[in-house]
């Protein structure tokens, strides 16, 4: 393997041809993804373009260890599991995910050392294998301000954030949907000057709305226009934001893909359907997922339209085999 971790030398001159790198080397060390390749009739030298290279569908994180690597297992992040079927990452290199946080954050926001971060979220004790939190602690830990910090309650925040406004320190508010709602059904806020972070979906604790309705209900409620949100999962390791307009941008190690409702194997550069994503950062695992969201990928960026159900994965059941 050339380095290929080094995310920090991808760009869009290089992305391509390093992902077919990363294709071969992952054909070769991951057992999972060169098996279900094979069962494809898939032959590597015929793989010239990343159109041509096979997506792992993600259900196969709930059932296998998806790796690309011997090295020991630093960490497992397992998803929230609100269908009661989970799914788990194992990670060989943490060090790696950082990188990837940082570098994700950066490309949207610019230097994470300008900023503070408040989590209104579980603490990490709470939940040890959420990638999610995992990446809210890096930051405050690695924030340049002490008053970065997960909040327990509306006062906490309300305090914090206000000492925030008042020195003119630019901040980031992370926080799980269903939670911010909770604190604004206690409480009402007026962070003028902070960018709320909503990490999406009410995990079963509440009713799914519309994120145009949700960031309404934010922006009321906390008193910014500044709602964005963020696009992750616990199968990667690279993170999409999006500014106020829902319009997602990918990082520079990530890119997406549309492939047709009907052929999981046909894929566009745009358009609407269910998302394939490539993400460079998970060289230990596999980099090349088909995923169960459904989105429009455009010139300047993508947008999630919701989640595809078993009617609408017809076409993708193919695709799965046992093992």
């Amino acid at each position: 393997m050339k380095n290929l971790d080094n995310i920090d030398l991808i760009n869009s001159k290089n992305f391509d041809s390093t992902a077919l790198e990363i294709f071969k080397y992952q054909f070769q060390n991951n057992e999972i993804y060169k098996k279900y390749c094979e069962q494809l009739n898939v032959k590597v030298e015929t793989i010239n373009s990343i159109n041509k290279i096979p997506f792992l569908p993600i259900s196969f994180f709930k059932t296998t260890e998806v790796l690309s690597t011997k090295n020991e297992i630093e960490k497992v992040f397992i998803s929230s599991g609100t269908t009661g079927n989970e799914s788990y990452h194992h990670i060989s290199d943490l060090k790696l995910y950082e990188k990837s946080i940082k570098l994700c954050f950066n490309n949207h926001y610019g230097n994470s050392s300008n900023y503070a971060f408040l989590g209104v979220t579980p603490k990490p004790m709470e939940k040890p294998n959420s990638s999610l939190i995992y990446m809210i602690d890096y930051l405050i830990k690695n924030s340049v301000y002490n008053e970065s910090s997960f909040c327990e309650n509306a006062d906490e925040l309300n305090d914090k954030s206000l000492f925030f406004e008042k020195n003119n320190i630019k901040y980031i508010i992370y926080g799980l949907s269903y939670a911010l709602l909770d604190l604004l059904e206690k409480s009402s806020f007026s962070f003028k000057k902070a960018i709320i972070v909503e990490t999406g979906g009410m995990k079963g604790k509440r009713k799914e709305i519309s994120k145009k309705e949700l960031h309404k209900l934010f922006a009321s409620g906390f008193g910014t226009k500044k709602i964005n949100s963020e696009y992750g999962m616990t199968e990667l390791l690279s993170q999409s934001y999006s500014n106020s307009d829902l319009n997602f941008k990918t990082p520079k190690t990530k890119k997406l893909l549309i492939r047709d409702i009907n052929d999981p194997f046909k894929l566009s550069n745009f358009g609407r359907g269910p998302i394939n994503i490539i993400d460079l950062s998970n060289i230990n695992s596999c980099s090349f997922i088909a995923t169960d969201d459904y989105g429009l990928i455009k010139q300047n960026g993508f947008e999630l339209l919701g989640r595809l159900d078993e009617s609408d994965l017809r076409g993708c059941n193919q695709m799965l085999i046992q093992y």
